[in-house]
């Protein structure tokens, strides 16, 4: 098979017509619902998701949820009022810091953090990172804790697995609550909660169990990132949006969503998927990338291994094995 760097580029209006006739199938005959639901965030995907429904229901029919919380980026707020100015749609804001408050998330979190940094708290922000480059020959696979003091400082240490996941499991409420609140906005209306998951999110793990993975359809998560951005471009999604470098938007410090979890650039994750998919080898792929062959062998075994250590995230509810 014939690899090259276009290999994932897609006839973005064909595909953008298969989904809206999808979208409109699932939620008016299948869901039987009335309109859809979408927290939308400024990204990329959650903006895509949108400007498909309002082609496939009408923009009467498709409502905005922006759920920003005290640590959510400025940016968040302001690009998603942008995006529903650009749709037509109607945008509702749903502050959540109060349920979050409410749940411990910043407390529980804060308390884990003040393990590795007694002297953390007002005015200081946070953010995890992975520790290593998986480019990099012999990196080791571990988690960071960054946090940046008042005056600027930014200070680094290793995770130990329970700060680690005391951290995440916190911040996880996050994801949690807006899951509840756009399933508020849902049932009142008689609309569908539409998912905003690609495929590198949906298939690697890079999503909340019942949080932001909770959803009653999902129309982009067979789409690789870089083809998620081909749909944005062809269905002008605002600029800024377009532009903007996709971040997790859950932690006080700024970080992209490759520091935080993908490991390298979705030019680079995307194509190495494709190529591992479709039997082509890391030769072929490192000639035509410009990297080195064992380079792409660990991007190849960084995404089997996250594949295979988040299908639990995947997994529908088990029942007794009788």
């Amino acid at each position: 098979m014939d690899f090259h760097k276009d290999v994932l580029k897609i006839n973005a209006e064909q595909v953008a017509d298969n989904l809206i006739a999808g979208i409109k199938k699932q939620i008016r005959k299948d869901l039987k619902r009335e309109g859809a639901v979408i927290g939308i965030s400024g990204g990329i995907d959650s903006s895509v998701c949108a400007a498909l429904c309002v082609r496939a229901l009408g923009p009467d029919k498709v409502l905005g949820v922006a759920m920003p919380e005290k640590d959510s980026s400025p940016d968040s707020k302001s690009l998603a009022q942008e995006l529903a100015d650009s749709l037509g749609i109607e945008c509702i804001e749903e502050n959540i810091s109060g349920a979050l408050e409410g749940f411990g998330c910043y407390r529980r979190r804060d308390d884990a953090i003040r393990r590795l940094f007694p002297d953390y708290g007002p005015g200081y922000k946070n953010k995890i990172t992975l520790g290593a480059n998986i480019l990099e020959k012999n990196a080791l696979n571990y988690f960071k804790l960054t946090v940046e003091t008042p005056a600027g400082e930014s200070i680094s240490r290793r995770m130990p697995k329970s700060e680690y996941l005391q951290i995440v499991a916190s911040s996880n409420f996050k994801q949690r609550t807006r899951m509840s609140m756009v399933y508020y906005h849902a049932e009142r209306l008689n609309y569908a909660v539409v998912g905003t998951g690609n495929k590198d999110e949906h298939l690697l793990g890079f999503f909340v169990k019942y949080g932001d993975g909770g959803a009653d359809l999902k129309p982009i998560s067979h789409l690789f990132k870089l083809q998620v951005f081909q749909l944005a471009d062809y269905l002008e999604i605002p600029a800024g949006i377009r532009q903007r470098t996709p971040t997790t938007d859950t932690y006080s410090a700024e970080v992209t969503q490759t520091d935080f979890f993908f490991g390298v650039d979705f030019e680079i994750l995307d194509h190495v998927w494709y190529a591992l998919e479709n039997g082509i080898s890391a030769a072929d792929v490192a000639g035509v990338l410009e990297l080195e062959e064992n380079q792409v062998e660990r991007v190849m075994r960084d995404i089997q291994q996250k594949m295979r250590t988040t299908e639990y995230l995947r997994m529908i509810p088990m029942e007794p094995d009788m």
